[in-house]
């Protein structure tokens, strides 16, 4: 049986080395998903002061850049789905100065597909369905914003751009904020438990701008998927289950808002 790479290093690296690992980390962590946790505090700051409830107003997830001019908002798109990713080839870069392979010490490659495709069917299929209920009850509970997961124009280039989309998010997320940030906190000597939370705190933090549903439910998630990762030793898994999760949230909304009467709309 293949030996899995171990995701949270024990061994404690000297003291400044550890600084320098911290000081990384907090950088990372600023140019990405990080940096989005402190844009959505202050996102949900102006929903909650806004006149009227937070169901009441709309968090947009994908939407047009350049509306009325196809290429150029196409362009625009593209551009920011690949300029997102620049963290991740960061940590690609830090991780193969560390003495590691890169992105395949925290089981992203291409060694087992078939194992990866199914683990993260099966998990988004577990937390889509419970997703979906729990972020309707947060909304009707006036908890949470309407979410649109997409208001792009109906051009060619729609729906592959929502994949594309869907493929940067769940990139983006699980390299930094679930494999790579339980690598560095198991090498900075935090316990197993604070990194858990830390992982899931800062990934509920990133989404508040959805409202206190959209915090709690992402945060959720992320206990599940630290737990899965730490079972398994693979993040390729998890960033399946969220693609899928992206995928069907973003072209379901777009195949069936103002269709179907349980499908909340601004």
């Amino acid at each position: 049986m293949r030996a899995e790479p171990e995701p949270v290093v024990k061994a404690l690296p000297p003291e400044n080395e550890r600084g320098i690992l911290r000081t990384e980390t907090l950088l990372v962590l600023a140019l990405s998903l990080g940096a989005s946790a402190v844009s959505s505090l202050i996102s949900f700051i102006g929903s909650l002061t806004k006149p009227g409830g937070l169901k009441d107003q709309a968090a947009t997830l994908n939407g047009s850049h350049a509306p009325g001019r196809p290429w150029l908002d196409l362009a625009w798109q593209l551009f920011g789905i690949g300029t997102a990713l620049v963290p991740v080839l960061l940590v690609a870069h830090l991780l193969t100065r560390e003495g590691v392979p890169g992105l395949r010490v925290l089981g992203f490659d291409r060694t087992r597909p078939g194992w990866d495709l199914a683990r993260g069917a099966l998990v988004a299929a577990g937390i889509g369905s419970a997703g979906l209920a729990f972020y309707l009850a947060a909304r009707a509970s006036g908890a949470n914003l309407t979410v649109v997961p997409e208001a792009l124009p109906d051009v060619w280039w729609k729906f592959p751009v929502l994949i594309l989309s869907a493929l940067q998010n769940a990139v983006v997320e699980e390299i930094i904020v679930l494999a790579y940030l339980l690598r560095r906190l198991g090498q900075l000597g935090w316990s197993p438990m604070a990194a858990l939370l830390a992982s899931s705190v800062l990934r509920g933090s990133y989404h508040l701008y959805q409202g206190i549903g959209g915090f709690l439910g992402n945060m959720a998630m992320g206990v599940v998927f630290v737990l899965a990762y730490r079972r398994w030793g693979r993040v390729a898994p998890l960033v399946v289950a969220h693609a899928l999760l992206d995928i069907v949230a973003f072209g379901g909304y777009a195949l069936l808002a103002g269709k179907v009467g349980w499908l909340p709309t601004p």
